[in-house]
């Protein structure tokens, strides 16, 4: 690398925010044609340096030059003018649109001063089969899987002839096979001398394509690597600033006994629920201070599942029961007032509300469950804000700060918080963990098993086996939106176990019955 110009330089790049000191002094370097890794827990700065670099954010200190000259973009259309694309880990483009329209959105092919929808069709087909994707290009985007909408977002990437190309946790809502071909198209990127930055939480796959690795942490940069040159346990190190103790002592410490869960009526019961074309009749309870680990591939049923019990779509057969009691749960509403709390995948557009505030947010679901014509008393709002930031460890622990100005691990807490204000029976958790570091998991998993041990029935959804089986006392396997094994877990039980259910759609020795 040193025998080559960076095409992309930041020094000294600083961002502060009331209260919060975002980035101090930070620099990176990014090569044409190699994949850099710009590591760091959530609230590291990673977001924060995208952004100043993307001109969404300007800078407090420091510089920033492209391919040897100074610049200072206004906002992202500037950057990406300037050959600097990014893709980011919520797809931000038009749902009600067609798959070719978002991908020349802006840069439409005409003829005689009219859009060429036949041309415009023709070179999306073309640039697709590029990354091997082919579906019809005339089609909403919204039809399509959150999975198929990250690849249209690369491709309208790839397509504006990009110098730089910003890939901001790309594969959070990809399968095995996606990443795979992902990677393969990232490393084609790389070879036609393409810079790429990139940014996710799965080490797997940093080891397998990154050529070096930036980590940053509490808005401070640790260091620049070469990938070969940095083991696994060492990065990791980096990233949290702590001996890495407390996240070996967290399987003791979660063990999941499920002969020690309490007997008796449980908290729900589902008997034959379903939805058509959604997801196909189950059976499933779900006891007191019993985690229900919910495991399969992306697409399997298990967010249809979960709204399901909430409520968030409806089912249209078999019955549900709520301590022994036949119930209706037609919407969230009736779910919250049987004291069933979810919490969605999708905290952007399902859960947080940016423009409030920390206690805002995390009063939201007390006060709807209250009625608007009963506020929360002020007083109150504060002694309750202020145990839950402190108990999930939400930074900063300032309750008046705009959530949307939190990283996305501590916007995950603040989601969190929000329903255990409410004391529930039942919480609900859709990929609880998705996106976030290490520390920010480890916290959360933790405090899932306090919740557990305290009492309280969850379900817990993630695509992570070894988090499923760490924190579960029984493991629902999911196949083909179809509930295909129930299996407890103990000592016998193991990712390789669990991953024969979700491919042969059974076990061996038969599913446990609900």
């Amino acid at each position: 690398m040193s025998q080559r110009l960076p095409v992309l330089t930041m020094t000294a790049i600083s961002k502060f925010f009331p209260g919060v000191r975002a980035l101090d002094g930070v620099d990176f370097r990014l090569f044409p044609g190699e994949v850099h890794a710009l590591m760091g827990e959530n609230g590291a700065g990673k977001s924060t340096l995208i952004k100043v670099l993307t001109g969404v954010y300007g800078t407090d200190g420091g510089t920033v030059t492209l391919g040897g000259a100074p610049v200072s973009f206004t906002g992202p259309r500037q950057a990406t003018a300037a050959g600097v694309s990014t893709v980011y880990q919520e797809v931000n483009l038009c749902a009600n649109l067609s798959v070719a329209e978002n991908i020349f959105i802006g840069r439409e092919p005409r003829r005689f001063g009219a859009v060429n929808w036949r041309e415009m069709r023709r070179r999306a087909r073309a640039l697709l089969a590029r990354l091997d994707l082919h579906v019809d290009v005339s089609a909403l985007l919204g039809s399509y899987s959150l999975a198929v909408q990250q690849m249209v977002a690369i491709a309208r990437a790839v397509d504006i002839d990009a110098r730089v190309l910003i890939l901001d946790e790309p594969t959070s809502s990809l399968d095995a096979d996606e990443v795979a071909q992902l990677l393969r198209i990232m490393r084609q990127l790389r070879d036609q001398g393409i810079a790429i930055l990139f940014v996710t939480h799965f080490l797997d796959q940093v080891y397998g394509i990154a050529d070096r690795i930036t980590v940053l942490r509490n808005g401070r940069l640790v260091g620049e690597y070469a990938t070969a040159d940095l083991p696994q346990l060492a990065l990791v190190e980096k990233m949290i600033g702590k001996e890495l103790d407390a996240l070996e002592r967290l399987d003791e410490q979660t063990g999941r006994d499920p002969a020690a869960v309490a007997r008796g009526t449980p908290v729900v019961a589902a008997t034959g629920l379903g939805r058509s074309g959604s997801v196909a009749p189950f059976d499933l309870t779900i006891g007191r201070g019993e985690v229900v680990g919910l495991a399969g591939l992306l697409g399997s049923g298990r967010t249809e599942v979960a709204r399901l019990l909430f409520g968030a779509d409806r089912a249209d057969r078999g019955q549900l029961t709520v301590d022994g009691t036949p119930v209706a749960i037609r919407n969230p509403v009736a779910a919250i007032d049987r004291d069933i709390a979810f919490c969605s995948e999708n905290r952007r557009t399902e859960g947080l509300v940016g423009e409030l505030s920390v206690r805002e947010n995390i009063i939201l679901a007390m006060q709807a469950a209250r009625g608007w014509l009963r506020p929360v008393p002020r007083r109150r709002q504060d002694e309750l804000v202020r145990r839950w930031i402190e108990a999930p460890s939400i930074r900063p622990a300032d309750p008046e700060l705009p959530v949307r100005n939190l990283s996305g691990g501590n916007q995950q807490k603040v989601l969190l918080a929000r329903w255990l204000i409410t004391e529930p029976r039942l919480l609900i958790l859709d990929e609880p963990t998705r996106g976030i570091d290490i520390g920010a998991k480890t916290e959360i998993q933790r405090l899932v098993a306090r919740l557990a041990d305290g009492g309280m029935a969850v379900l817990f959804v993630s695509a992570e086996l070894e988090e499923v089986l760490r924190l579960s006392h029984k493991v629902v396997v999911m196949r083909d939106r179809r509930m295909v094994a129930q299996l407890a877990n103990d000592d016998s039980l193991d990712a390789e176990r669990v991953m024969r259910a979700i491919a042969s759609g059974s076990t061996q020795d038969g599913p446990v019955a609900a």
